[in-house]
């Protein structure tokens, strides 16, 4: 379960690089996200988000009841021990890739919106440019354009508002996730630690368990 996690994270943090910056690897994610959009995939990811959520609030109630039943026992057994830092780490990858895919879903958003505000700004100053060109004509069509004009002008304004608006609201994604990305290579570290606690946990135990039947062995002797 905690490979399968570290994997999931690894590749939505690929996505989310890829989606920072212009590359040809920004184009075949967008295509992806585009296609995983459609049909069934919304309903899909949903389930699955779900789902993560349930396992996430599982986990977190396993660590909430170890730790009340060491404050019932004064302190935790080293088996508990282990169990609170695997509930922990699940629930820690589980949250930071649930978080990962809102910021993924987000740049995809934003990106598109991006596109599309280009495309009517491209739209409307050829617009502007045909009646500005229509202006030789007579003095009534003239102020006309120029009404029109001023109403385009108005409308590109608008739109070069709202792109930098989205442009402001990409640029705090992108640092979040960067900024989840170092997270991540801090969770990874973590991880690292944690194995090396459960080796030495373990030896712990089996130390335990042969000083136990030593003891028990006397005992029957």
């Amino acid at each position: 379960m905690i490979q399968l996690l570290f994997a999931l994270l690894a590749a939505e943090a690929a996505v989310a690089l890829s989606l920072l910056f212009r590359t040809p690897a920004r184009r075949l994610a967008l295509l992806a996200l585009d296609r995983a959009k459609r049909g069934r995939g919304p309903v899909m990811a949903r389930t699955v988000a779900a789902t993560m959520l349930l396992v996430l609030a599982s986990s977190g109630y396993s660590v909430a009841k170890i730790r009340r039943r060491a404050g019932e026992l004064g302190q935790l057994t080293p088996t508990d021990q282990v169990l609170a830092s695997r509930h922990l780490l699940e629930a820690s990858l589980m949250g930071y890739s649930l978080f990962l895919g809102l910021i993924i879903d987000r740049l995809h958003h934003y990106i598109r919106e991006l596109r599309t505000m280009k495309k009517n700004m491209e739209a409307v100053t050829k617009q502007s440019r045909t009646l500005e060109e229509a202006k030789l004509g007579g003095a009534e069509e003239i102020q006309v354009y120029q009404k029109d004009i001023a109403s385009l002008k108005e409308q590109v304004q608008m739109l070069k508002d709202q792109s930098q608006k989205k442009t402001e609201e990409l640029k705090t994604a992108e640092a979040n996730s960067v900024a989840l990305q170092k997270q991540s290579e801090g969770l990874l570290m973590e991880y690292d630690r944690l194995i090396a606690e459960n080796g030495d946990l373990r030896n712990q135990l089996q130390s335990i368990d042969l000083r136990m039947s030593h003891s028990d062995g006397k005992k029957n002797s």
